[in-house]
């Protein structure tokens, strides 16, 4: 068999066995995609103690295997991180601002911890670099920084080699850094759930008080799209327009449908308002209830479009030609008799504001009958083979510029090798500018959105791929030997310091100093260690998993970011001590 369809299957046989791993639970927890680096692990070890496979050959270089492997590791990972970008980049730039700046304040403080705990275990003679940033990336359960300090820890070797000096006495040895990572990794992943557990126990935090305190804040600062039935009754109001009803002309309220003797119809601003008419408002709470008051009482009639010639559609924004219009610059309300009522952007609904931009993917809430609808559709595009469609020109123009920008070097004065975002740095960086910017500076020629079901494969894909072939590799490079007989053991006790110290600290300031939510809290911690399985954990604790999702999402961009820079920095500042 040849070597090519051996990795396949090792490959294969790890991912199979690591997800079906990872998919075991005890009271909730598991360890998720985590489980694929150990069935990874495992895999390798196998295969080079009975079936000969080795990455280095007897002159100690590398051998086709090693080099087929590393890329598709790199390749995999790419994959992950550009997913990553594309979905959490149009609210990026948003997470910078308001509350937001105070979460991103304790990740960024976790993660200063973490680095001064590891680079404190390298100072004190404890553990060597390589080990350090292997210790350091798996205590923090970051598989992009693995990657980043990899190359790092691998460029300094080269640059020490090449000036007549053994890398590897000096402590940059690269096959050390997932090996350190894979005996990091369980206790990043446990000093997270440790710390969620410990600031409601210390704390007695209740849980439904917290996801009551949570509800409260979200709906005081953001008034939701209402509907209600309205009966005219008032005289002020009877023989003026229905743009004269509270609301109307500053787009607060919008009224969708009326009903008169018994008819329902779509109704235009300039229609007269008579005694006894029966219309549907939308709008905020308080817009309604205020437009409500003046013209009449509230009812419990139902204006259902059942049984009528009018409908209820939603019509979503897939013609290149609309992207980055408003909706009035539309007009369809005048020139196809449709009201708009709502409009929905990835799961949030709001008002259809006459200079609302519209992007790919809005979901119009229309009513009118179903011709002026199906009119309306052909213009905005309402195609879903569109949103089902993968651009794949888009993927691949941001893969190169993702590497092209993670390979531009940046010298430091005193340091052997310079420093570089790498390409999952780089490729992280163009897919949050691409997600947010790309359309507007395309022309909206070219959309970087990817359909839900395309970004998951990405994401899995990728993930699935990196940890695997990690674990292979490690496995096949004596990581058994390491753990019982070299200083696996010995990493594995202080790779607890770095996950325990940082966590413990910020979670307790967090809570008790910056009086986070608990829930939002427990979504930072995950966050800033891009941990899945905390996630899981921390969605489980309460019925809405929104606010623990929010703050792991507030976080999760800009702490990726900097996850993949501080190995790179701590070397940095460990090689200008050699």
């Amino acid at each position: 068999m040849s070597s090519l369809a051996l990795l396949i299957i090792y490959i294969s046989v790890g991912a199979v066995l690591g997800i079906a791993l990872g998919q075991i639970k005890y009271k909730g927890v598991g360890l998720g995609i985590g489980g694929v680096l150990f069935s990874g692990i495992l895999v390798g070890h196998i295969a080079n103690a009975y079936f000969g496979f080795n990455l280095h050959n007897d002159a100690g270089s590398v051998t086709a295997e090693e080099n087929i492997l590393h890329f598709l590791q790199e390749f995999g990972l790419m994959l992950f991180v550009y997913a990553i970008g594309i979905q959490v980049g149009p609210s990026f730039f948003a997470a910078l601002r308001g509350n937001g700046l105070k979460l991103l304040t304790l990740a960024v403080s976790l993660i200063v911890l973490g680095c001064c705990v590891a680079l404190t275990l390298f100072f004190t003679g404890i553990v060597t670099p390589d080990a350090m940033v292997g210790m350091y990336s798996g205590a923090i359960t970051n598989t992009p920084a693995l990657s980043a300090g990899s190359l790092m820890v691998s460029d300094i070797a080269n640059v020490l080699a090449s000036q007549g000096k053994d890398p590897i006495a000096l402590g940059f040895n690269v096959a050390n850094v997932p090996k350190a990572y894979a005996v990091a990794y369980p206790f990043g992943v446990c000093a997270i759930l440790i710390t969620i557990i410990l600031i409601r126990v210390v704390f007695k935090v209740s849980v439904e008080a917290a996801g009551n305190d949570y509800r409260d804040s979200k709906s005081a600062g953001f008034d939701a799209p209402i509907s209600s039935n309205v009966k005219v009754e008032s005289s002020e109001f009877i023989g003026k327009t229905i743009n004269d009803i509270p609301g109307i002309i500053d787009g607060t309220v919008i009224c969708s449908r009326i009903k008169r003797d018994g008819e329902l119809s779509v109704p235009t601003r300039e229609m007269v308002l008579q005694q006894g008419d029966l219309i549907h408002l939308v709008g905020g709470a308080k817009y309604v209830a205020k437009a409500a008051m003046a013209i009449g009482t509230e009812t419990k009639d139902v204006l259902t479009t059942h049984g009528t010639t009018i409908s209820v559609r939603h019509l979503i924004i897939t013609n290149n030609n609309v992207m980055g219009r408003t909706l009035g610059e539309l007009e369809l309300d005048k020139k196809h008799n449709l009201v708009i009522s709502r409009v929905f952007r990835s799961g949030i609904q709001f008002m259809p504001t006459p200079d609302l931009r519209l992007a790919l993917g809005d979901e119009l809430n229309v009513i009118g009958t179903m011709e002026d609808i199906r009119k309306a559709g052909k213009i905005v595009g309402n195609s879903s083979a569109t949103m089902n469609h993968v651009p794949m020109i888009p993927i691949f123009l941001g893969l190169f510029l993702g590497m092209l920008l993670g390979s531009i070097p940046i010298p430091l004065p005193g340091v052997p090798a310079p420093m570089k975002l790498g390409v999952i740095g780089g490729t992280l960086v163009v897919a949050i500018l691409l997600a947010r910017f790309g359309d507007a500076w395309t022309k909206n020629k070219l959309h970087w959105r990817l359909p839900q079901p395309a970004l998951a494969a990405f994401k899995e894909i990728g993930i699935t791929l990196f940890l695997t072939i990690v674990g292979i590799r490690a496995g096949a490079n004596g990581f058994w030997d390491e753990l019982t007989n070299g200083m696996g053991l010995h990493w594995m006790a202080w790779a607890t310091l770095i996950s325990i110290i940082p966590m413990l600290i910020i979670g307790f300031i967090g809570y008790k100093v910056f009086k986070v939510n608990y829930l939002v809290l427990s979504g930072v911690l995950a966050g800033a260690c891009t941990d899945p399985p905390a996630l899981a954990y921390a969605n489980g604790m309460y019925k809405d998993a929104e606010a623990s999702s929010i703050g792991y999402a507030t976080v999760y961009p800009f702490v990726m970011f900097l996850r993949i820079l501080s190995p790179q920095i701590m070397l940095i500042i460990v090689s200008s001590f050699i």
